[in-house]
């Protein structure tokens, strides 16, 4: 993010942060992995969030670089407003399709972007702040690497069979939602591959080392 991250802009560069992860699955026989998905998307959406130069409606240019358009621009108050809304609704449509409540979901895991946007729609969906994934206090806004990396962190306290529901909302506007029963005990894989961080709070630094004993 840091690429088109605009420093001379306070509103919006102190939330963002560089990461990046992937999730790599396998097929399989057993009732684990990815169940359901559903994904929206409105142009209207385009003014609050975007950036301005750099793809095909407006490619680069000497001009474009000189203009500063190659940066994102954001509207807090909007994207807000949407972001709760609009994830949050993307959460109900799929718990309701797989007949899913609150207390049934192990871990929501929302789109890092602001941890007020991350609790609201925990409110309204009925989920426990303690069931909710968050990295956005010592990652930052790392865009579409939020996920992934709360995974990642996250792993040694996945449980198979967790029921977990990921949400997302970004420019466009474009938002979702994804249902996953997790497929495997993640302490053991963690300890594998010594994570570099840890969760403060959620474990002690004895606790994980433990779990990543070459850390």
């Amino acid at each position: 993010m840091s690429s088109m991250t605009n420093y001379e802009d306070r509103n919006s560069c102190p939330i963002f942060g560089d990461g990046a992860a992937c999730v790599m699955m396998e097929a399989t026989t057993e009732e684990v992995g990815l169940i359901d998905g559903y994904y929206r998307v409105d142009g209207k959406g385009y003014q609050p969030l975007h950036m301005a130069a750099g793809g095909s409606a407006k490619m680069p240019s000497h001009e474009s670089v000189d203009a500063r358009e190659h940066f994102v621009y954001q509207e807090g108050r909007a994207v807000y407003k949407h972001a709760v809304l609009d994830m949050t609704s993307a959460v109900k449509t799929i718990a309701e399709r797989n007949n899913l409540s609150g207390d049934d979901i192990t871990w929501l895991v929302p789109h890092q972007a602001n941890i007020n946007i991350e609790v609201s729609v925990a409110k309204r969906v009925g989920i426990d702040e303690k069931h909710v994934m968050v990295n956005i206090d010592h990652m930052a806004n790392t865009s579409g690497g939020t996920l992934p990396l709360c995974l990642w962190e996250y792993e040694p306290q996945l449980r198979k069979g967790d029921k977990i529901v990921f949400t997302a909302f970004g420019a466009g506007f474009t938002w979702g939602a994804s249902y996953m029963i997790w497929g495997y005990d993640g302490a053991g894989e963690a300890a594998k591959e010594p994570a570099q961080f840890y969760k403060e709070g959620l474990m002690t630094r004895e606790e994980w080392k433990k779990l990543r004993p070459n850390a």
